[in-house]
């Protein structure tokens, strides 16, 4: 018989689970107070990151010491820590960086909501709207600095999903293509930059299209070849382009608001066009995978879903879009494809 310890018994599958709740917010704290960034020119003593950092030397060690079990730093000397190259990820403007995506999942949108939803599991209701009244978007708008960490994590999503879907699909073909909800224009950038003779429009809230501005990844090389318009889909969504894609965009929704965005890219999308879902696969069942995580995420968050093909062929039909094919880019996204009827 295994030992009680063994990584497969059933009991410690669960402590596991457990542990891993920890060692997420001691990631998402290091993340936020930019310990890595402290350590990016060699090891240096917990007593003298805690006195840069402002903050309690016992506690900073002892959060390190755990970290450093888990091969994220290491303790070089007795209260000293270095980077590895698991902490490289947790310094800022390094390539492929996660520091933003941590801060964002341990900040209050996200880690309140997750801490309700056993209320969200016997409503059916996401978090915000039981504890605020409003949905998790309107909290957004009235919170800049939430606001702010919401704009980065998803740039960096962008970032690390980006070059991988446009060189999955053929965006070029279609000659024009509006990204409708497109943020601050990160994932667009990336289809221009692979498809050279393809024009982009960035569709998004007037609000958002002024962060996008300020950021200015559509800028440069990129200014000659894109334009913005103000849209909230919901109302309306532009017309002037062949090819209309919109990532990580359906998923924030339940069935019923999903529809009334789909009628509305419908009445832009001519019939010689396509719209293009960017969205997580749910794989088979019993089977673990990112898109199931996001799906309990997505509940506790905005009441939307991840869906399978099956579920985005019916959605789509009944926005009057036949889903042609599904283009698999990795593991993880997966393009969908539709025409309208």
């Amino acid at each position: 018989m295994a030992p009680p310890t063994s990584p497969t018994q059933p009991p410690q599958i669960l402590l596991n689970a457990r542990n891993g709740v920890i060692l997420h917010q001691t990631l998402c704290a290091v993340a936020r107070l930019g310990v890595a960034d402290c350590l990016a020119d060699g090891p240096r003593s917990a007593a003298d990151l805690a006195h840069e950092l402002d903050v309690n030397e016992d506690a900073l060690y002892r959060v390190l010491r755990l970290l450093a079990s888990q091969g994220v730093f290491e303790e070089t000397s007795d209260r000293a820590f270095r980077n590895t190259e698991v902490s490289t990820f947790l310094r800022t403007g390094v390539p492929g960086s996660l520091r933003a995506l941590l801060v964002f999942w341990g900040s209050n949108y996200s880690y309140t909501s997750l801490g309700h939803l056993t209320p969200t599991i016997q409503t059916g209701k996401p978090a915000p709207i039981l504890l605020s009244g409003d949905d998790s978007f309107e909290q957004l708008r009235r919170n800049p600095e939430e606001a702010r960490l919401f704009d980065n994590a998803m740039t960096t999503m962008s970032n690390l999903t980006g070059p991988s879907i446009a060189a999955a699909y053929d965006f070029g073909a279609w000659g024009s293509l509006m990204d409708v909800g497109g943020g601050n224009g990160i994932f667009l950038a990336h289809i221009l930059r692979a498809h050279p003779q393809l024009r982009g429009v960035l569709a998004d809230q007037e609000h958002v299209l002024a962060r996008a501005r300020e950021h200015q990844y559509l800028g440069g090389d990129l200014a000659g070849r894109v334009s913005m318009e103000p849209c909230n889909f919901f109302e309306h969504v532009p017309a002037g382009c062949r090819a209309y894609v919109m990532k990580s965009c359906i998923h924030d929704w339940d069935d019923e608001q999903s529809r009334a965005i789909l009628l509305n890219c419908r009445k832009a999308v001519p019939a010689d066009g396509a719209l293009l879902l960017v969205e997580l696969q749910l794989g088979d069942a019993n089977t673990p995978s990112f898109g199931k995580f996001i799906d309990v995420a997505m509940l506790s968050l905005t009441g939307g879903r991840e869906r399978t093909e099956a579920e985005y062929a019916s959605l789509l039909a009944s926005a009057n879009f036949r889903l042609n094919r599904v283009v698999p880019v990795n593991a993880q996204f997966c393009i969908i494809e539709a025409f309208p009827v």
